[in-house]
């Protein structure tokens, strides 16, 4: 038990049509304060996402999580949130918001290795 961590991890949800408050799941953020772990691992199911809507564009999409992940590794391509520290980092990403990428309700756990947890999570989760 002494060589697990807590971890905390968040889904990403697409919400195609935010007014109507349906979503698929694309993605898993997973955060580690121990071990400084920040890290998303997403895929957008491209058949679910012209089912949900066809007026979205895989490729916008892509870029934001992009973006997110730049965020995660602390890039300068994260702009002024990629300086944060790690823990403030997740929790700029997991806040609630009403666009089309959310982020669920954060869930947190124990693990002996984050990044296989991530991979995980991201099987349960979203394949």
């Amino acid at each position: 038990m002494q060589d697990k961590v807590t971890y905390e991890y968040a889904i990403i949800r697409i919400v195609p049509k935010v007014e109507r408050e349906e979503f698929f799941n694309a993605g898993v953020l997973l955060f580690s304060k121990r071990k400084n772990f920040l890290e998303i691992k997403y895929k957008i199911d491209q058949n679910k996402l012209e089912a949900f809507s066809g007026d979205l564009d895989l490729t916008m999409l892509n870029n934001h999580l992009k973006a997110w992940e730049d965020i995660c590794k602390g890039s300068p391509k994260g702009g002024c949130i990629g300086e944060f520290e790690v823990s403030d980092r997740f929790r700029w990403l997991a806040a609630p918001r009403s666009t089309i990428i959310q982020s669920s309700k954060t869930h947190s756990g124990l693990c002996s290795d984050p990044q296989e947890e991530l991979e995980l999570l991201f099987k349960a989760f979203v394949l």
